[in-house]
């Protein structure tokens, strides 16, 4: 029966008021992706079909920068003939010291018209046993292709002639061992004459380059060709290609973005900026070890001891993979966001990846994506290594052990020892089985140099995955270190190839102060905190990110910011700062123009599935807001 009274429908209305509003609130925190309300470690989240512009991109102010360093003919330049004699080289290093190396060798060739012979890769080249099918260079390149796209460039020759063979055998051609950032009249005035007279000179490289990476504004041909080398010529060889397509297909598959992400976290760079007190118990030795060795050696000029902490808030030190993740929470993107971890070595191994990928279990390596045998067919047949760990001694006979009680004296004697445990291949692999042993480092075994030959093929298929990615995350890049390493290759290319791609530039001192501020409340910090990350770390995508980088570390590695040589802009008034960048040519803008035109209306139709929003910071925060200190803020809300 329907109510009369006013008091009763009232109660009522109530009622039903309150339970609407119940079931409204059970709604938002079940459907809320910030909450921990369905974390499945073991598997995939569902698919979001919707995604905020803002997280994915593209960066609209870059979205003028082309690449040209491959576009342009080769002008002023006769054809190489490569008549004043042949250079040979062989490269020391990982990964990254390769690609720049190899970049470099061959702006040096065409600077003194030589015929460079196919540099020798030493890291393949020590490991015993590896695929036959590959050899040096060939190990992780294509040597037809890289021939080929610089036949317009460089004589370039697979091996020496016959005749100039046996006297490199003889050790009568002169050698230089080259820095990281020789001059051009070191070539000029000390290699040329050596190399007319001799016919054949050898360099060493083991710095990750022989050139200064800027060069006068009148030889900017010779910064494209680097360009040319690093992003068009030096092809990873098909196998190394196809597992990383794989890898690329399988990501995409999950039907959204992904972001690539480099922790950094290598032991060199840990030990040559003193980050050893982050770490804890045998990791801190291993690091002070490497790092007494690289004083020993001249690298480092600084005492063993140094504050790591002050390091660290100097921004001389790696993000940890914590940090990164509260970053990527702040910024908004999912607990479902897919991140692939690039990079063959994680110092530490997976136990410090521990706390990133519990703020975001979809985290994805090419082991989790590759099987074995797709990983077998990058690295080839290879042959079995001798086994490097000591076996007890033969068991005796009875005889033996009758003949040996009659020699052993007069009785009574002491019990004989206990049989000796036996040895495990962990223990005599790596640094488990010296560091507690030893005040040195053995020599690498053969299985050790096998490893190493397959980090660099690990690193070329993570350097691809890399590239492709939707976007990219930097642990660590070296700036003004000593050394050009992986994450600064990964994000000049990505700056020369699509610019307009999401790839973050963060200054470590910056977020290590933000840290700093919040250390008592990381897992939930103010609104007014996470408005400064966002506002830093959208900044550092655009073109103030540009102009901050190139002042930090063009000045160490060209291929880390190839601009603006190598790429060009149509007008575009964000750019006007950014000096020495040259407007793309007619015939370009003409092609650009007709590719934009017939992607517009598609984009436009995407444009209406996709939330608002595209790059623009958060609404600017009252200023009695902004003037507040961290501590008084607001905490932010963990969906926010």
């Amino acid at each position: 029966m329907f109510p009369t009274s006013k008091i009763k429908l009232i109660a009522y209305l109530g009622i039903a008021l309150s339970a609407i509003s119940l079931f409204v609130h059970l709604f938002i925190a079940n459907s809320s992706a910030g909450g921990p309300y369905k974390v499945h470690v073991d598997d995939l989240y569902p698919v979001q079909k919707i995604w905020h512009r803002r997280l994915w991109g593209p960066v609209s102010s870059l979205e003028t920068l082309h690449p040209i360093a491959n576009a342009t003919p080769r002008k002023k330049h006769p054809a190489p003939s490569g008549d004043n004699g042949f250079i040979y080289a062989k490269i020391y290093g990982d990964f990254e010291k390769i690609q720049s190396s190899i970049s470099d060798l061959v702006a040096v060739s065409k600077l003194l018209n030589a015929t460079l012979v196919i540099p020798e890769i030493q890291s393949s080249l020590r490991s015993k046993g590896i695929s036959t099918k590959f050899k040096s260079f060939s190990y992780i390149y294509d040597e037809d292709s890289f021939i080929s796209a610089l036949s317009k460039d460089v004589v370039i020759a697979k091996t020496l002639p016959n005749n100039l063979k046996e006297a490199r055998k003889k050790t009568k051609f002169p050698t230089f061992s080259t820095k990281g950032s020789e001059s051009l009249n070191f070539y000029l005035g000390r290699v040329l004459p050596k190399l007319k007279e001799s016919k054949a000179i050898g360099l060493i490289v083991s710095q990750g380059g022989c050139l200064q990476p800027i060069l006068p504004p009148t030889m900017i041909e010779y910064q494209r060709l680097r360009c040319r080398v690093a992003f068009h010529a030096l092809q990873f060889r098909s196998e190394v290609r196809a597992l990383g397509k794989r890898i690329v297909g399988r990501l995409r598959a999950f039907g959204r973005p992904y972001l690539a992400y480099h922790p950094g976290l290598v032991r060199e760079t840990l030990a040559y900026h003193g980050c050893a007190e982050n770490f804890q118990d045998v990791h801190t030795e291993l690091i002070q070890y490497l790092r007494k060795e690289m004083i020993k050696k001249g690298i480092i000029k600084e005492e063993l001891s140094v504050d790591s902490f002050s390091r660290k808030r100097n921004g001389s030190c790696p993000l940890f993979p914590e940090e990164v993740g509260l970053t990527l929470r702040a910024m908004g993107y999912p607990l479902d966001t897919l991140i692939y971890v690039a990079g063959s070595e994680t110092f530490g191994g997976q136990r410090i990846l521990i706390p990133l990928r519990a703020l975001y279990p979809n985290l994805l390596d090419r082991t989790s994506l590759s099987t074995d045998q797709e990983r077998q067919a990058v690295v080839g047949p290879e042959l079995p290594l001798p086994s490097d760990i000591p076996y007890p001694p033969p068991a005796k006979s009875p005889d033996e052990l009758l003949e040996e009680w009659k020699r052993a004296g007069p009785r009574p004697r002491p019990l004989p020892p206990p049989p000796a445990r036996p040895f495990y291949p962990h223990e005599k692999q790596g640094w488990y089985g010296w560091i507690a042993e030893s005040e040195t480092e053995p020599t690498p075994s053969l299985t050790d140099l096998r490893l190493t030959a397959h980090r660099l093929l690990w690193d070329a298929v993570d350097y691809y995955v890399s590239v492709e990615a939707d976007a990219f995350f930097p642990g660590f890049t070296n700036g003004a270190g000593h050394q050009v390493d992986f994450a600064g290759l990964v994000m000049g290319h990505r700056l020369y190839q699509t610019p307009s791609v999401f790839t973050y530039r963060p200054d470590r001192k910056t977020l290590a102060e933000l840290f700093g501020n919040i250390t008592d409340n990381l897992y939930h910090p103010p609104r007014n905190w996470t408005f400064l990350l966002r506002s830093h770390l959208n900044k550092s995508l655009s073109t103030d990110g540009l102009i901050t980088e190139a002042q930090i570390s063009k000045s160490r590695s060209f291929l880390s910011h190839p601009l603006p040589e190598c790429s060009c802009t149509t007008p575009n008034p964000n750019l006007a700062q950014y000096k020495g960048l040259e407007e793309c040519p007619d015939w370009m803008v003409r092609g650009l123009a007709l590719v934009s035109t017939r992607s517009k209306s598609q984009s436009e139709d995407e444009d209406a599935d996709l939330l608002e929003d595209d790059l623009e910071l958060d609404p600017e925060p009252d200023k009695s807001d902004s003037n507040r200190g961290a501590d008084q803020d607001e905490e932010m809300d963990p969906d926010d």
